[in-house]
């Protein structure tokens, strides 16, 4: 592994967490990592609810089957996007504009000495009611993914997923 990369390799899913608060810096300092995303034609779809107050995270992890974790996390970070910003009102774009928030979010986590994971919410259906109705969502903003986030009270060795078997150089 190339130690230049070395946050890259250090990212990791984190499911347990210290009881320790994040400070309020480091929290906005993960928020404007998150939204240095590129998003297509610069629209910015994203709209994140920072969620602290330990009663909202386990509501949130209730309707989320692989949520648990949240109960313990510092924090929760729920990733929206608002269709009506997309580039073109195009799903797709919006999908992928928050999938890069969310991954620009995870790594400023992992940089910061914290850790987080991702939780798939869209296209769940149930996943996705339960959120717009936890949080009142305006009709075009949609839920797509929650990361919990916090101070690790687990660590994991640095590693790549590299397989060269699925990598095509010129063709198929």
């Amino acid at each position: 592994m190339n130690p230049k990369l070395a946050p890259l390799f250090a990212r990791r899913s984190v499911r347990k967490y210290q009881d320790k608060p994040i400070p309020a810096g480091i929290l906005q300092d993960v928020l404007e990592a998150a939204m240095a995303a590129p998003s297509a034609n610069a629209k910015d779809p994203w709209e994140i609810i920072v969620v602290q107050q330990l009663e909202v995270l386990a509501q949130i992890a209730a309707g989320l089957p692989y949520g648990k974790m949240l109960v313990g996390a510092a924090a929760g970070f729920v990733v929206c996007g608002d269709l009506r910003r997309a580039n073109g009102q195009h799903l797709s774009y919006l999908l992928q504009d928050c999938s890069a928030c969310i991954e620009n979010l995870l790594l400023a986590l992992a940089m910061l000495g914290l850790g987080g994971v991702w939780l798939g919410v869209h296209p769940r259906e149930d996943r996705m009611a339960h959120l717009k109705a936890l949080f009142q969502l305006p009709e075009d903003v949609l839920p797509l993914g929650v990361v919990a986030a916090g101070y690790p009270a687990e660590t994991h060795a640095p590693r790549t997923r590299f397989d060269e078997a699925r990598v095509h150089r010129e063709r198929w």
